[in-house]
C-alpha cells in the first residue's frame, strides 16, 4: 500500500521499517497468524533507490539473497544484481507476500506507556502495541568528519550516499576519502569515467573475488564462515565495527586491486588528516594499509586451500598475488588541492545511526541498541537487520530472514494471540477490515 494513512488504534506487533528487515518480519510473523502492521517511512528499497550510484551492484552473488519465502530465482545465481535489479526483487517480495504494509509513515517517538504498552506517534496519527520489532537498519545518516568544513568553497563535496555518476561531478579531478567498499567501487567508477582520481587509502581489507576455479563468497560459505554466529568471537563488540572486505560484483565481478589502479594513473594516499588551507593532509601509513589489505587477502586464501586439501577437493591451482606497484617514499604526504585540479571531493567515510526517537533505555553509551540476537532488555522490544546481529549475513539478505525467524517465535513465546483478535493477512486488509475490533487497530486510507 504505498499511500500514505492515518494510524490509529492498538496492534499486537508494529514493524517499524519495510526494508529487507522489515518485510522478512512480516512474513515471518504472517506464518503465525501474529496480527501486525509495517510502517515504512518513505517506500520499500528506499535506500536502494536514494543511496545508491547509478552502477552500483551487489558484492555477493545472487544466490545470497534469499529472504523468507522468496530467494532468488533470476537466471544468474553467480551473478551480481545491479541496483535497480535489487530494487525490483523487493518490489516482487512485497508484491509475493502482500504484507500489511503502510508507505509514507513515519514513526517520529516510541515510548512505553504506564500499562506497559508501546505508544507510537507517527506522521500520519498515533497508535499503541504490545511489542515492537525496529527493523530500520543501523546506517540512517551519513557521517561527515568536521574536516569537511576546511574545504575551500570552490570544492564541491558530497557523501558517498549522494554520489551517482561521474558525469554529475563539476569537470576536474576527484578525492575520494575512504576506502572501504563504497569508497573503492567509486573510485574505481571515476576511473573507468577517465577522470582523475585522488583516494585516501585506510584500514579497510580487501578479498579476492575468485580463487581456485570458485567465488571466495561460495568456498567461505561452504567453510561455514557466514554461519559462525557473533559469540564465538572473542570481542564481539570490536567484530561489529570492523569494516568489510572491499570487492566487486561489477561485469560479473572481479578483485578491486588498488595498486593496478595506481599503476595505470590512479593516485593513492594515506588517510586524510587535515584540511590546511588549499592543501590535503595525509598521513604515512599508504604503504602499510596497502599491505595490509593484501595480507588479509592472502589469509584468506590460505584458509581456502587448507579445506580444499584437508577434504580432497579437486580445484585447479592458481598462482598467487604479486603487487604490480608500490608507493614512492618522496611522495610525500600533502597535496595542493588546486594545484592539482580537485574539484569535487566524496567523502565515504560511512553512516552513523540514529534512535533519538526511540524513548526506551536499551543503548549503550555510543547510543546503539544493546540486544541479544536482537532481543533487548525492554519485553517487547527488538531489532532486526543490524551489522553482525548474530551472524555475518544478519544486515543483509543472506541471513536476516533466520534472525527474523528467530524474533517471531520470541514474539509468540512472550504475548501469543489474544483470543478473538484476527490476524491479518494482506495490505488490503489494513483499511477497513480491521476497524471495529477492540484488540486490532485502525488507518483511515
Amino acid at each position: 500500500m504505498s499511500r500514505a494513512c492515518a494510524v490509529g488504534g492498538h496492534y499486537p506487533v508494529v514493524v517499524v521499517g519495510g526494508g529487507q528487515a522489515g518485510l522478512s518480519a512480516s512474513y515471518c510473523l504472517r506464518e503465525r497468524a501474529i496480527e501486525h502492521v509495517v510502517l515504512e517511512s518513505h517506500q520499500v528499497a528506499h535506500d536502494w533507490r536514494s543511496r545508491r550510484w547509478d552502477s552500483f551492484c551487489l558484492v555477493t552473488p545472487n544466490w545470497q539473497c534469499s529472504l523468507p519465502g522468496f530467494p532468488y530465482r533470476g537466471a544468474d545465481p553467480h551473478g551480481f544484481m545491479v541496483r535497480d535489479e535489487i530494487v525490483a526483487y523487493l518490489e516482487d517480495y512485497k508484491t509475493a507476500s502482500d504484507p500489511p504494509l503502510a508507505e509514507g509513515v513515519q514513526v517520529t517517538r516510541l515510548r512505553r506507556t504506564d500499562k506497559g504498552l508501546f505508544h507510537l506517534d507517527t506522521t500520519a496519527g498515533e497508535l499503541t502495541a504490545d511489542q515492537v520489532v525496529v527493523a530500520t537498519g543501523a546506517y540512517h545518516e551519513p557521517s561527515m568528519p568536521r574536516i569537511a568544513e576546511r574545504l575551500p568553497g570552490t570544492v564541491r563535496q558530497l557523501h558517498s550516499a549522494d554520489y551517482r555518476n561521474a558525469d554529475a561531478l563539476p569537470v576536474g579531478a576527484v578525492l575520494v576519502v575512504g576506502s572501504g567498499q563504497s569508497g573503492a567501487q567509486i573510485a574505481e567508477d571515476l576511473h573507468l569515467a577517465g577522470r582523475q582520481v585522488h583516494l585516501a587509502v585506510g584500514d579497510a581489507p580487501r578479498v579476492a573475488r575468485f580463487y581456485r576455479g570458485r567465488d571466495c563468497v561460495a568456498w567461505l560459505a561452504d567453510m561455514g564462515y557466514y554461519a559462525k554466529t557473533i559469540d564465538e568471537f572473542h570481542d564481539p563488540e570490536l567484530v561489529r565495527k570492523r569494516v568489510n572486505h572491499y570487492v566487486t560484483g561489477r561485469d560479473g565481478g572481479r578483485d578491486i586491486d588498488l595498486r593496478s589502479f595506481a599503476r595505470d594513473g590512479m593516485r593513492l594516499h594515506g588517510r586524510l588528516l587535515d584540511i590546511d588551507g588549499a592543501n590535503a593532509v595525509f598521513a604515512d601509513d599508504l604503504e602499510r594499509n596497502l599491505d595490509s589489505a593484501d595480507a588479509v587477502a592472502e589469509s584468506i586464501k590460505d584458509s581456502i586451500d587448507t579445506y580444499i586439501e584437508e577434504r580432497g577437493i579437486d580445484a585447479p591451482r592458481e598462482e598467487r598475488y604479486v603487487p604490480v606497484w608500490r608507493p614512492d617514499p618522496a611522495q610525500g604526504g600533502r597535496l595542493d588541492l588546486s594545484a592539482a585540479g580537485v574539484t569535487s571531493v566524496i567523502w565515504a567515510t560511512g553512516f552513523r545511526s540514529d534512535y533519538r526517537w526511540i524513548e526506551v533505555p536499551v543503548f549503550d553509551g555510543r547510543g546503539y541498541p544493546t540486544h541479544w540476537r536482537g532481543v533487548t532488555s525492554a519485553p517487547g522490544l527488538y531489532f532486526l537487520g543490524l551489522p553482525w546481529q548474530h551472524t555475518w549475513g544478519s544486515g543483509r539478505m543472506e541471513a536476516v530472514g533466520k534472525d527474523a525467524e528467530h524474533l517471531a517465535e520470541r514474539i509468540v513465546s512472550y504475548s501469543p494471540l489474544r483470543p478473538g483478535a484476527r490476524p491479518v493477512h494482506s495490505s488490503n486488509d489494513i483499511c477497513g477490515a480491521l476497524t471495529g475490533s477492540a484488540t486490532t487497530a485502525s488507518l483511515a486510507c
